[in-house]
C-alpha cells in the first residue's frame, strides 16, 4: 500500500526568517516513529515555498531560498529518505544548497537549463547517505531495502550506480 504524499509548504515570511520550527515540531528525529510506521514515510514528502510566484527567478537562484534550504538541510538532513522521488522538488532543494549553479533561459524553450558541478552534487549527497541509512535502520529496513533506496536516489539525480546488490 502506497502512503499518501505529505505536502509541506513554507511561506515567504518563514523563508526570510529562516523559520522551519513548525516542521521540526512535527518531524524532528525525536518525533519520528520507528519500524513499519517510519518505513511508510519513505518517499512521501514534498516541499514547496509559497510567496515567490511573481518572482521571475528560478527557486534555486533566489538567495533567501538558498539560505533557507541550506539551514533547513543542516537542521534536518533526512531529505534522501523522506523526499518523494517522483517530483522535482528534491532536485530544486539540493540545487539550492550547492555552492555554484548556473541557470540559463534559452529563447523559445519553456524550461531553464541548470548547470552544476557533478562533484559538488556527489559531495552533497555523500554526506546525506549517513543520515538516510540511520533512518532506514530505525525503520528496521534490511540491506536490500537500503540498497534499493540508494539506487533510486542515484537514478533520480541521473548518476551512475554500479554497486552490486547485497
Amino acid at each position: 500500500m502506497a502512503a499518501d504524499l505529505i505536502i509541506y509548504e513554507f511561506s515567504r515570511s518563514k523563508v526570510e526568517r529562516g523559520d522551519f520550527s513548525h516542521f521540526l515540531g512535527l518531524y524532528a528525529s525525536d518525533k519520528l516513529p520507528t519500524g513499519r510506521r517510519l518505513r511508510e514515510l519513505m518517499n512521501t514528502m514534498t516541499f514547496f515555498i509559497k510567496g515567490y510566484d511573481h518572482d521571475g527567478r528560478e527557486v534555486h537562484s533566489i538567495p533567501e531560498i538558498r539560505r533557507f534550504y541550506a539551514a533547513f538541510h543542516e537542521a534536518w538532513p533526512y531529505w534522501l529518505y523522506f523526499c518523494n522521488l517522483d517530483t522535482e522538488e528534491l532536485r530544486m532543494m539540493v540545487l539550492s544548497c550547492l555552492p555554484s549553479i548556473v541557470a540559463m533561459k534559452v529563447d523559445g524553450k519553456p524550461n531553464v537549463t541548470v548547470e552544476y558541478d557533478r562533484l559538488e552534487l556527489l559531495h552533497f549527497l555523500s554526506r546525506d547517505f549517513g543520515p538516510m541509512t540511520a533512518i532506514c535502520e530505525r525503520a528496521r529496513m534490511f540491506e536490500p531495502g537500503i540498497y534499493d533506496r540508494t539506487k533510486a536516489v542515484f537514478k533520480y539525480f541521473g548518476l551512475p550506480f554500479d554497486t552490486e546488490p547485497p
